[in-house]
């Protein structure tokens, strides 16, 4: 594939389709003329990624490592004259959906149809909106989608349709803006479902470059090469246990019981607690390590859960003036809050990315020695991913165990948890006998109705971030 317009490396490439991928762009213009009765203008791509360390961080202000992968979200467009969004999808699990364009909002918000596959794509639709100036805001958008990015598998599904709605609407519109900006405006995009993230899928999801994975730092938003052993694979398996964050309030309370720890830590430490969103605030406000943070949290913070009155007591506010100052969301006043156990990772777990880097970068360490300790990391992560943030569960932590006995030198949880993908480091000899062993493993403990174990488990390499197809 080559770039057919010459963009800058800040730009979303335009490319021509080879051959391969040439016949699927080709299935689904057709699903797309079928249902619209015109042909689409263009295709965007926009990958999903697996994270290989630094996980429940980035919504603290801390760098991550994640890396694209080859599965992706396609969706094919067209402008119309009609105002409205029209949207199909291949897969007919997926009923099609239209909607005003001045009514985007309202349908994301309407509680009633809950996280349903369209809100994500009118995510990013309301995010473009918000940016693109008023006079090249398209007449409407007809939009076919297919997607092979497993669902609520922690492989960042949600968060790449929601940028591939942007990068539609922004490229019809004839608007352009950095890959940079395009991952911006679709973190903020997503939290109109009501999930509160941080930056990392959509960072990844623009900047991800082949053959790398990428070291993704915020405020401002950068992204900085890791390149990984040659005899490394990463090796993505389903824990056949499915969780769609914005379906409970799992992930909202973790985003609040970091921001409540940065502010009890603030205040305890004589700084402005109100302005500490981020744990990375206190942080760069006390000028400590990560080392001395663990201290601080151990010293500062207790391990019984905290209540909305402890807080408000601590802080020397009230539960109304906390909502507000704090942004947590709608937590009853019975929520308990823990606030030590999740500071602890998170420093722990920021400190853990910094030496996966490292490792990376040392020239004086031998291929099988970096393996060896950055599956150590990788396995670090998941067991205070398991104690500390109790995002696992039961399926992923059987899951890690098993790969660790098939020969894999570390693995863990990736994505938010609760449920989805593994992620274990191998070495290229063993990597066909590993896969082949977790696939029966998965197979004899499948779950009814589950998807084959060949689309269960699979070895990856970094990835190609988002990109746009002309026919």
């Amino acid at each position: 594939m080559g770039d057919t317009n010459g963009a800058s490396v800040d730009r979303v490439p335009i490319l021509k389709a080879d051959e391969p991928f040439s016949t699927k762009l080709k299935t689904l213009a057709a699903h797309f003329t079928q249902k619209f009765h015109c042909e689409p203008s263009f295709v965007v791509r926009v990958p999903g990624r697996v994270n290989l360390i630094g996980e429940h961080i980035d919504y603290c202000g801390y760098a991550v490592c994640p890396m694209a992968i080859q599965q992706h979200i396609l969706v094919a467009i067209a402008i119309s004259n009609d105002h409205r969004i029209s949207l199909t999808n291949v897969n007919t699990q997926y009923d099609d959906f239209q909607c005003d364009l001045k009514n985007v909002r309202d349908r994301i918000e309407n509680t009633e149809t809950g996280p349903a596959w369209y809100k994500y794509f009118l995510c990013g639709v309301e995010g473009a909106l918000e940016v693109i100036p008023r006079e090249k805001i398209p007449t409407g958008i007809l939009a076919a989608v297919w997607g092979n990015v497993p669902p609520n598998a922690g492989l960042s599904s949600s968060s790449a349709l929601v940028s591939a709605a942007v990068l539609s609407l922004v490229h019809a519109s004839q608007y352009e803006l950095s890959k940079k900006d395009l991952a911006d405006i679709s973190a903020k995009a997503e939290r109109h479902i009501g999930t509160q993230g941080g930056g990392m899928d959509q960072a990844i999801a623009f900047l991800g470059r082949a053959g790398t994975a990428m070291l993704i730092e915020f405020n401002p938003l950068r992204a900085t090469d890791v390149t990984l052993p040659e005899n490394a694979v990463f090796v993505i398996a389903h824990s056949q246990a499915y969780h769609n964050k914005a379906s409970t309030g799992d992930f909202n309370l973790r985003v609040a019981e970091c921001r409540f720890a940065a502010q009890m830590i603030a205040k305890k430490r004589n700084k402005d607690w109100e302005n500490a969103k981020r744990l990375i605030d206190v942080q760069e406000s006390l000028g400590f390590s990560y080392s001395e943070m663990v201290l601080v949290v151990l010293e500062d913070l207790h391990e019984e859960p905290y209540t909305f009155d402890e807080i408000c007591e601590c802080l020397g506010t009230t539960f109304e003036q906390l909502k507000e100052t704090s942004q947590v969301g709608a937590f009853s006043a019975s929520q308990t809050f823990k606030l030590r156990q999740r500071a602890l990772h998170v420093f722990q777990e920021a400190h853990r990315v910094a030496e996966f880097q490292r490792v990376n970068k040392e020239d004086a360490l031998m291929e099988e020695e970096k393996v060896r300790l950055l599956g150590e990391l990788m396995s670090k992560s998941h067991a205070s991913l398991s104690k500390l943030y109790e995002c696992s569960h039961p399926r992923l932590d059987a899951l890690v165990d098993k790969a660790m006995s098939c020969g894999a030198l570390g693995a863990r949880l990736t994505g938010a948890g609760w449920g989805g993908c593994i992620v274990g480091i191998i070495t290229k000899d063993k990597v066909s006998q590993f896969v082949d062993d977790i696939r029966r493993y998965l197979s004899e403990s499948r779950v009814t109705n589950g998807p084959e174990s060949n689309d269960m488990v699979f070895p990856t390499e970094p990835n190609q971030g988002a990109a746009i197809y002309t026919f």
